[in-house]
């Protein structure tokens, strides 16, 4: 198994439940065991360290739901998903009270049990949370940089860079759209470095008038200008041997630019009213959603201003380019915001399919948003699509019906394919024996018959 992703046992004694889950969910960023009776999920189970189990509860070693009992006896700290096509009133009982996760009926659609595994495995304690679809042994969002979301291949980069540059004390431009977390990375450059026990001082270059720009920054002395009647530091000297970090830098005026230019290059600056220079120790951390080197051509940014600022340059993707970091973000605001009221929310399934296919031009920043507004409007445990903001719902819908004029892409059209590839595969090895087929597939003959027509497959194509 591939340690850098969440590890799930699945028990069942339907190898073609095994097969074409298993296939799914490793679509989906989970590495799969499957076994086919109770006994085998317990002894895997004494072999290594699963983050999920999900298991039939009509299956050998389990007819009295010895399974369920004994696993949640040694491993209650395992999230536990039944899945069933023979319920009854007294095992569904018993399987609440032994604290199930979750319990789902065959046929249970795939899009329905991959939201049931996600909110399990975003249920865990804290410290059981050491993986998650593309992460590393405890997710890196979760361990290395908490503050920080998301697994996806693109932030594992973005980690990765984060690691290296907090270790230097080189000069840092951050670009990325508008709420993509430039100031949080920002951030969390300045705490992993060997600055961090100093100041961290944000400033915003969007706010602060142009002629009040070096008194905020440089401090003034007493009596500079009228009001001045005492000395003020400014923004800049609290943090020598600190980080500063300028945000949308690409807004400053050019006049501005050049003091910036003094300050980043000299690293000394000059209160208003005083004529010492104070020299600092201090290491510059700028952000902007401008594409500088544009500006440059344009004559609207400092070459040499740009140069100095971006010895090293971290570029932030857009959340639509981050997969399915959307729907850990999701779990995570879907835990920040809930009420008291609330303790157990999840999204639909039609929810989680609107969040994958939305392109949230807002980024993190918009999703933070959308999930507190569900939250709020909603009434019930499951947050539905009739929650979601009316522009967010009319987007979707039409990315839904241009999906369903264009080729195949859904997760229940992906797991009929993989059923059908199974099927053929099974007859193809068999040539054609239905019986036999059957017999390896854990079904009737009169079963298998009746998928082989839901596929539309003919059994006498494969006899040889």
């Amino acid at each position: 198994m591939n340690p850098h992703r969440p590890k799930i046992l699945i028990a069942d004694d339907e190898p073609l439940f095994l097969q074409t889950t298993a296939e799914l969910l490793r679509k989906d960023g989970y590495d799969c065991l499957c076994v086919g009776d109770a006994h085998a999920a317990c002894e895997a189970l004494t072999r290594q360290r699963f983050d999920l189990i999900l298991s039939d509860l009509n299956m050998p070693g389990n007819v009295s739901l010895e399974f369920l009992r004994e696993g949640r006896a040694h491993w209650p700290d395992v999230p536990l998903i039944v899945v069933t096509g023979v319920p009854s009133l007294p095992s569904a009982v018993e399987s609440l009270r032994l604290g199930i996760t979750d319990y789902l009926l065959k046929p249970v659609s795939y899009r329905d049990l991959l939201a049931s595994v996600r909110r399990a495995l975003a249920q865990r304690p804290a410290d059981r949370r050491h993986s998650t679809p593309d992460g590393g042994d405890g997710p890196e969002s979760e361990t290395r940089f908490p503050q920080i979301i998301g697994q996806s291949p693109r932030m594992r980069e973005i980690f990765d860079l984060i690691d290296r540059v907090s270790r230097t004390d080189t000069n840092i431009l951050i670009t990325g759209e508008s709420g993509t977390g430039k100031e949080i990375v920002a951030q969390t450059i300045h705490q992993h470095s060997p600055r961090a026990a100093h100041g961290f001082q944000i400033i915003d270059c969007t706010a602060i008038p142009e002629t009040l720009f070096e008194s905020i920054l440089f401090g003034h002395a007493r009596g500079a200008f009228t009001n001045a009647v005492r000395d003020e530091p400014g923004l800049i000297k609290p943090c020598d041997r600190g980080t500063v970090f300028f945000d949308e830098v690409g807004e400053l005026p050019m006049i501005l630019q050049a003091k910036l230019l003094r300050l980043v290059q000299d690293r000394s600056f000059t209160p208003v009213g005083k004529a010492e220079s104070v020299q600092i120790d201090t290491r510059f951390i700028c952000a902007t959603n401008r594409d500088l080197e544009v500006e440059v051509s344009a004559g609207r940014f400092r070459r040499d201003l740009f140069y100095r600022l971006a010895v090293l340059h971290i570029e932030l993707p857009p959340l639509r380019q981050r997969g399915d970091d959307v729907l850990l973000l999701a779990e995570h605001f879907l835990a920040r915001f809930r009420r008291p009221a609330q303790p157990h929310c999840w999204f639909s399934g039609e929810v989680i399919d609107c969040f994958r296919r939305y392109r949230w031009p807002g980024n993190v920043r918009e999703l933070a948003n959308v999930v507190e507004r569900a939250l709020a409007l909603t009434a019930q445990p499951e947050i539905q699509i009739s929650d979601l903001p009316p522009a967010m719902r009319s987007d979707c819908q039409k990315q839904a019906s241009s999906n369903a004029a264009g080729p195949v892409t859904s997760r229940n059209d992906a797991l009929d394919q993989t059923e059908r590839r199974y099927l053929i595969g099974l007859l193809q090895q068999h040539r054609g024996n239905v019986s036999q087929a059957a017999q390896e597939a854990g079904m009737s003959r009169q079963g298998f018959h009746k998928i082989l027509k839901k596929h539309g497959i003919s059994a006498a194509r494969y006899r040889r």
